[in-house]
């Protein structure tokens, strides 16, 4: 079994040598990747030297990193790890061991559930901002994950070689987790030790900047993962307006059988005519997005067809 480690870096000097020396002594028999994003101190010399395979990456921001790394990179278990020590080595054997045992497509490391992120977190936002977007993906998706924002995961090749990376910075967690969830792919959560950046090492997240970028790559794939719901709640929205509006003139009109309120009339038939072209939007593109599912399950099928021959002929 293949096991690649693919750390991606911006200005981590300070901390890029330890990173890989500590997954290169827990994963001796792994190959640990560092792509360098753009660097304007040291990352790039000190990864060499610490022994990584490192490449450049020109596009800025932490997804198109992802994006060349699993485009670029073939094994059967990826683990990504951001290159600032805050997530440890130590554990990722363990991690690698429970994504191979039960097969599962993503496996996360998880810093809330035993305490240790709230306990070294010293960024405030940066708690609330996990809590707000946990919130949401869990009631979009009903599901019961506890850290969608981590930068610590395992990786099957199906879900590398399946995923299409949109993001271009931060937001890459959020939507590897929800494309996840939307595909009912088999993922698990991993409680693990939590550390903050050693001092002298700083943050590259801005927290309203990436939070707002976050929050809005989260409404257009919840709008494009949950058509239905997201255009129905809409329409609810118009529709209530619409009899807000038009009990009034409903009641007049049982009451005299007549209307003096033909603004409101007029306006409250708008409001419902709104309502009812979202609800139309809602039902197209809901058959079309469970159109896109069915696809998907055909291209992992195939996937997993033709991998499981490539194994076969390896074998004979």
């Amino acid at each position: 079994m293949k096991v690649v480690v693919l750390i991606p870096c911006y200005n981590e000097e300070l901390t890029v040598v330890k990173v890989v020396s500590d997954f290169k002594s827990a994963l001796p028999n792994a190959d640990v990747y560092v792509y360098d994003n753009n660097s304007t101190d040291r990352t790039y010399d000190l990864a060499v030297k610490a022994g990584a395979i490192v490449k450049k990456e020109l596009k800025q921001g932490k997804g198109n990193v992802v994006r060349s790394m699993f485009r670029d990179i073939e094994a059967d278990y990826y683990v990504l790890v951001d290159g600032d020590d805050t997530y440890p080595a130590e554990e990722v054997n363990q991690m690698i061991t429970l994504a191979s045992e039960e097969g599962l497509d993503m496996l996360i490391g998880d810093r809330l559930s035993n305490g240790t992120y709230h306990q070294e977190n010293k960024r405030n936002f940066h708690g609330f901002g996990n809590k707000l977007i946990q919130t949401l993906v869990n009631w979009i998706f009903k599901s019961k994950i506890n850290d969608i924002m981590t930068g610590y995961r395992v990786f099957s090749k199906t879900f590398v070689k399946n995923f299409p990376i949109l993001s271009e910075g931060f937001q890459i967690e959020t939507e590897m987790t929800m494309f996840a969830l939307n595909h009912r792919l088999r993922v698990k959560e991993f409680p693990i030790t939590y550390r903050d950046r050693p001092e002298g090492s700083f943050s590259k997240l801005n927290t309203f900047k990436d939070g707002y970028r976050v929050l809005s790559i989260l409404s257009a794939l919840f709008k494009h993962t949950r058509p239905f719901l997201f255009f129905g709640l809409i329409s609810l929205v118009f529709l209530t307006a619409s009899l807000f509006v038009g009990v009034p003139v409903i009641l007049e009109f049982l009451k005299t059988h007549y209307i003096t309120l033909v603004p409101s009339a007029i306006l409250a038939s708008g409001l419902a005519t709104v309502a009812f072209l979202f609800f139309v939007v809602a039902l197209i593109l809901d058959t079309m997005a469970y159109n896109s599912r069915i696809d998907f399950e055909y291209k992992i099928n195939m996937f997993m067809y033709r991998e499981n021959k490539s194994k076969e002929s390896k074998g004979d």
